[in-house]
């Protein structure tokens, strides 16, 4: 499998420098600040990068899971809700709610739910995160 890679330039200091983040192959590039990340300032942020991770890992894990009971002409669409709290040891992502939509033809919202579970267990990203935060998952179909 290939190594994916990110990087992230910072240049002045935490109040009042800027950064910018960039994947790999270019298909994300962002303006980060200590404004986007700790008020509500213009730009983006890692916890907004860790939710988009995990939003596209679980939607991706989903799809094969409704793929393997059979369904066809699925789709997802997932928010990943990122709770960045204040913690003993300091700044923490505590909490990541998953908010899931699918739709999958011919299949009931219990089977739909159960699979959704199954992709939240075995999504990668969701696997290197459980060890330290919850999450949780909202899923229907629509």
């Amino acid at each position: 499998m290939p190594i994916r890679t990110a990087s992230a330039l910072w240049q002045g200091d935490l109040a009042g420098g800027a950064g910018t983040v960039r994947t790999g192959k270019g298909g994300l590039t962002g303006n980060y600040s200590f404004k986007s990340r700790f008020e509500e300032g213009e730009g983006t942020n890692p916890e907004e990068l860790i939710g988009a991770a995990h939003a596209s890992c679980f939607s991706m894990a989903l799809s094969k899971q409704l793929a393997d009971a059979g369904a066809t002409d699925t789709s997802v669409e997932t928010t990943a809700k990122v709770h960045f709290d204040k913690t003993d040891a300091g700044m923490t992502v505590t909490r990541i709610d998953l908010e899931t939509v699918g739709q999958a033809p011919g299949m009931d919202e219990a089977r739909f739910t159960k699979l959704a579970e199954a992709a939240k267990e075995n999504c990668p990203i969701s696997r290197l995160l459980s060890p330290g935060a919850q999450i949780t998952l909202t899923a229907r179909l629509g």
